[in-house]
């Protein structure tokens, strides 16, 4: 049997992502013991009860005493405490590597806390569901899906091919960008649709009792795909849109600019017009079937 890539691997948080992540490295070896961390017991009972980890602890700092890889998998908004406190306890050589979103904020509230002689390689694996919680991961989740790599300048190549090499054996394909070009690139591709659904799904919750009602029960399938999106949780979705503010609200004007396009069409019955900019996007969809993302 072939050495594990890595001997004792943290993951500080483990919901969704960070469980799936836990699955596929039991499911190919990956580590020789997992450690997974997070501030609530029912958590860290559900992850006793699925056998995902082989110790736990609710302590960032204990998590990540003598690991050679710490997956920081919480949500965006808890990166600067949880980078104070597992410095003190990285070792030298280990890579700090993170699944978040928002790669200008990571580098700024994680990349300080990381030692000399520590390696830090972030990641996005762009891969989910609805679902949250450790019971909600799946060793499956990220097949046929890309990995987003953003490191420093200066980084060691070593450690980004490590990291890289993690998330193939997971199934995805890789791809390296700088963070603000990352961040720009999903605030158009996932951060701007799941602000669609959630101000949609709102929509439909602030109408009258009896018509609400009515949405629910003859609900086609494109509010049902709204509905599905918006029951994402709330607190990754609210760091997410707080930390990449910018790139969201410079994606919203444009989206509203091109509302107001469509709304000015049906209006004055410019069928042309309304053809024309469906017949785009129709195109946008051929090109995900197309490039094996749909």
């Amino acid at each position: 049997m072939s050495e594990p890539m890595f001997e004792r691997v943290a993951l500080i948080g483990i919901g969704l992502i960070g469980s799936s992540l836990a699955r596929v490295m039991q499911r190919e070896r990956l580590a020789g013991s997992i450690v997974a961390c997070a501030r609530r017991a029912e958590t860290l009972a559900a992850v006793q009860r699925l056998a995902i980890a082989d110790d736990t602890t609710h302590d960032p700092a204990e998590a990540a005493d003598g690991a050679d890889l710490v997956v920081v998998c919480t949500p965006i908004g808890a990166y600067a405490a949880v980078g104070e406190a597992i410095a003190p306890r990285l070792r030298n050589g280990v890579i700090v590597s993170d699944v978040g979103s928002v790669k200008q904020t990571v580098v700024r509230d994680l990349g300080p806390h990381i030692p000399d002689g520590a390696h830090f390689v972030p990641a996005h694996p762009v891969a989910g569901t609805e679902h949250s919680g450790p019971e909600a991961g799946f060793a499956e989740l990220f097949e046929g899906r890309w990995c987003i790599l953003t490191p420093p300048p200066g980084t060691d190549p070593e450690a980004v091919k490590k990291v890289g090499a993690l998330w193939k054996r997971a199934g995805m394909t890789l791809e390296t960008m700088t963070p603000a070009h990352h961040d720009h690139v999903l605030a158009i591709t996932s951060h701007l649709p799941h602000l669609v659904a959630f101000s949609i799904v709102g929509t439909a919750a602030d109408l009258e009792q009896d018509l609400r009602q009515e949405v629910i029960k003859f609900a086609a399938s494109g509010f049902r795909d709204f509905t599905r999106i918006a029951a994402s949780d709330p607190t990754m979705w609210r760091d997410i849109f707080l930390n990449n503010r910018h790139a969201l609200l410079d994606v919203c004007g444009r989206l509203l600019e091109d509302i107001s396009r469509l709304q000015r069409a049906i209006r004055w019955g410019e069928g042309e017009e309304i053809e024309s900019l469906i017949e785009a996007s129709r195109e946008i969809r051929r090109k995900l079937i197309d490039a094996n993302q749909a």
